[in-house]
């Protein structure tokens, strides 16, 4: 570029706005500006933003004059060309802000701004030395005081951008972020044994082992000896450490390694181990398929010729996952990037390690929860498109958004599961729907994988929109599990009932227990009891923020809100009446667990929740020790559900089927099928046939007959007809509207006045607005509109629409503080 040009540059901020900024490149600039790097600029009156360049151009703003770009922070752009298309197609389906969907795409540490707050880093070693002056006078002030924000070093510093001074400073992990700190995961550590270097030379470890197998009260310690020096503990003179666990899986005796250890023969340390594949990280074979398994792959790939997306609708235990693996093998022969969506990396471990078995080092995990530098390494990777790490990436959602250069491959696995959703914050994209875009984009395939798909799934499938391809068979001729109903109308009205379970289930439960195998049991509601009423008045202890009955947890003794957290102690007497006569009502699986205890004493019981989980591995510490068969009973919400494989689980029960198909949504029988579906394919996963028991007091139920049959198929077309009938997905698109105020009598009328502007362009397409089941939450109350398109509708032209509508609502002074979110395709 030549110097005596001006240039212009079009920047997406991360700023909840349509709109991209226009700066002035300074003429020093101008050979280092380029569409997808990052730059620092000037906003408002004292504030400094990150930003993305879009656009170089030599057009002169009309509006306003364009300030100067501070900084260029990369030498070669962090975005592609297809990131930005995606971006843009993001911002305009979902009706979100640019700025919100760079925001959600980029790791923490890419976006630094005014008030981003900067620690020391924890691996920094005090080295000053390699520090200028500049560098020194930060790291002293972060000694004094723990946290700077970037206008503080700026003071410090006395000069206006300290952008890129800090990134160097990030990049050489001397400082880290705060974001990057409240989110960075602590290493997972193991126990390892190692040899005392005191026996380092072959001959000092000659003469130990045989003075311990001389002695015959030492046999225990000369055997776990030999179990660590079989492991390859010492090898050319040379200690080693090896894990514990594996020796005493081998057979090592504990106390043997703890006495050895005491006699300062081996020395005990923790080390870091690989997140993704704890046990084996040795790449295995791939299985041999079935005559199932190979005509579905054969199909796929002829699927493949013609559509750029198939459906794979396998039962559970149908071996979905080999099948996968022969494509991604595919797909990295031929040089090729793979996208491999997983509803939550937290519940799905156990895939993950099978995967990594399979291919090691050539997969990367990316998620939200990651540490910061991790998602920044793994980021830059993917860039480089480097041909030896990270060709697969396992992700949640969010990893979509990462620069792919030759993505070949996306598989979506469990697809109909509605945590692919973003609920909060904007944008509220759907990683499913994201995906399919983003292979077109690249020219690539999706494969949807699931044993339940989604209504909306299927019928793209059957419309043949999306290629077919069917399952029906478990891997290795195992029979799906025998569904029965207990009937908890006749077990109340004959007064067999235990407490929550039915004699029918208990029954089966200590037959499971008494032949050694282990049990599954699902209440889809966490908690002790969800409700506290009084049997005078109804009255019920509620939440002094939202609108919605406080839940008793037993193990903390305190009423909770699920919503914002707010918590008392146990009430004794009521508010309203005075009256003490309070019963709790409804269970969670809180209460569950303690309830069984009490019928099942000495059997082991572990419980599976967000309350149960919410410390770090909490989920992996419960699911590794009931793998293990150190859990005889495991008590979950939709958590187990997903993901989970153990060969030792021959019964299943679902606790309360009625809950999940009385809640009023349109999607409720849908999700009952799918959540009762999933749950059972839990049982008999290897060698043989599970049972599931599902207490109900409606048996008869259509959905609960089709669960119990496996059938799939008239569901869907029961589902459809209904759908047809009252306008529903997938015969329509819907677009949800929240308003939230503080004030329930501004949000009326505001609301009002929302909807009747709506209803004088789209008519009967508007529904409401409406209160929700909860009208309150945080302190703000709700109410929802909701829009009904037609399939054959110009969305595009509806949305531009909308959003002009939504415009003019704001332009009134009285709606200004009213708050609208919109959420495009809602699950």
């Amino acid at each position: 570029m030549s110097e005596r040009k001006t240039f212009f540059a079009d920047i997406i901020l991360p700023l909840a706005v349509d709109l991209t900024f226009t700066y002035r490149v300074p003429f020093e600039l101008n050979d280092t500006i380029k569409n997808g790097v990052r730059v620092v600029v000037p906003f408002g009156k004292s504030k400094l933003y990150t930003g993305i360049v879009v656009r170089v151009h030599e057009e002169i703003p009309k509006e306003y004059q364009a300030k100067y770009i501070e900084h260029v922070l990369d030498e070669s752009p962090i975005i592609t060309g297809k990131q930005l298309k995606l971006w843009k197609w993001i911002s305009e389906y979902y009706m979100a802000p640019i700025g919100d969907v760079m925001n959600a795409a980029l790791p923490g540490n890419f976006k630094l701004a005014s008030e981003t707050k900067i620690v020391l880093h924890p691996d920094f070693d005090r080295n000053y030395d390699e520090l200028n002056d500049k560098e020194y006078l930060i790291v002293e002030a972060l000694d004094v005081q723990d946290t700077l924000d970037l206008k503080e070093i700026s003071q410090i510093l006395q000069q206006k951008s300290v952008h890129a001074l800090i990134k160097k400073l990030i990049d050489r992990r001397i400082v880290m972020s705060v974001e990057e700190m409240r989110y960075k995961y602590t290493p997972k550590t193991a126990t390892f044994v190692q040899l005392n270097s005191q026996f380092s030379q072959e001959e000092v470890l000659s003469e130990l082992v045989n003075e311990l197998e001389q002695d015959g009260r030492k046999k225990k310690q000369f055997e776990a000896l030999m179990h660590y020096l079989k492991a390859g503990g010492f090898a050319q003179n040379t200690a080693s450490p090896v894990r514990r666990s594996e020796l005493v899986d081998a057979g090592a005796s504990l106390s043997a390694l703890n006495t050895l250890e005491k006699n300062g023969i081996l020395e005990s340390l923790r080390l870091e181990i690989s997140r993704l594949n704890s046990e084996d990280t040795t790449l295995t074979e791939t299985k041999e398929l079935s005559p199932e398994q190979t005509t579905a792959l054969q199909q796929i790939r002829e699927n493949f010729q013609e559509k750029d997306v198939c459906l794979l609708h396998g039962v559970t235990g149908s071996g979905k996952t080999e099948i996968y693996v022969e494509l991604i093998q595919e797909q990295l022969a031929q040089g090729r990037q793979v996208l491999f969506l997983l509803p939550e990396i937290a519940l799905t471990t156990q895939l993950i390690d099978r995967l990594s078995a399979y291919f090691g080092d050539l997969i990367g995990v990316y998620h939200s929860k990651f540490n910061q530098n991790e998602r920044v390494e793994i980021w830059n990777s993917v860039l480089r498109d480097d041909p030896t790490k990270f060709r697969i990436i396992l992700g949640a959602r969010s990893s979509v958004f990462l620069p792919f250069k030759s993505l070949g491959l996306i598989i979506v696995d469990e697809e109909h599961e509605n945590t692919f959703k973003q609920y909060d914050p904007s944008p509220r994209y759907h990683a499913r729907d994201v995906s399919i875009v983003l292979s077109h984009l690249h020219g690539a395939k999706t494969l949807l994988g699931t044993a339940t798909p989604s209504i909306e799934t299927y019928f793209n499938a059957q419309e043949g929109k999306y290629g077919f391809v069917e399952l029906s068979k478990r891997f290795g001729g195992i029979q799906m599990p025998e569904i029965q109903c207990a009937d908890l109308k006749k077990e109340r009205r004959r007064k067999t009932m235990h407490s929550l379970f039915s004699s029918f289930l208990l029954e089966e439960m200590k037959t499971a227990l008494d032949n050694k195998e282990q049990i599954i049991l699902f209440q889809n509601r966490r908690g002790y009891t969800p409700i506290w009423i009084c049997e005078v008045c109804n009255w019920s202890p509620k939440c002094k923020n939202c609108d919605v009955s406080l839940t008793y947890h037993k193990h903390s003794n305190m009423l909770k809100c699920h919503y914002c957290s707010y918590t008392i102690p146990p009430v004794g007497t009521c508010s309203n009446c005075g009256s003490n006569r309070l019963h709790m009502h409804g269970f969670g699986t809180e209460k569950v667990e303690d309830e069984l205890s009490l019928l099942l004493p000495g059997v082991t019981i572990s419980r599976l929740d967000l309350d149960s989980t919410r410390s770090k591995d909490g989920y992996q510490k419960i699911l590794e020790q009931f793998g293990k068969k150190e859990v005889d009973v495991l008590v979950g919400t939709q958590m187990v559900t997903k993901g989970l494989d153990f060969d030792n689980v021959s019964l299943v029960g679902i606790l309360d089927a009625d809950m999940m198909l009385r809640y009023p949504d349109f999607r409720s029988f849908e999700r009952s099928f799918q959540l009762m579906s999933q749950v059972a394919g839990r049982a008999g996963r290897r060698n043989k046939r599970g049972k599931v028991i599902i207490q109900t007091g409606t048996p008869e139920h259509w959905i609960i007959q089709q669960v119990m049959h496996h059938d799939y198929v008239t569901m869907y077309k029961q589902e459809l007809i209904e759908r047809k009938n009252f306008g529903y997905p997938p015969y329509t698109k819907l677009i949800y509207l929240t308003l939230k105020h503080k004030s329930e009598q501004q949000l009326e009328g505001s609301a009002a006045d929302l909807a009747q502007q709506l209803k004088a362009v789209f008519g009967s397409r508007i529904i409401g607005p409406e209160y929700p089941l909860v009208r309150k939450i945080q302190n703000s109350y709700i109410k929802i509109i909701r829009i009904k398109m037609e399939r054959e509708a110009s969305h595009k032209k509806i949305k531009g629409r909308l959003q002009e509508i939504i415009n003019q609502f704001y332009s009134s002074p009285v709606n200004k503080s009213v708050r609208i979110s919109i959420d495009v395709d809602p699950v």
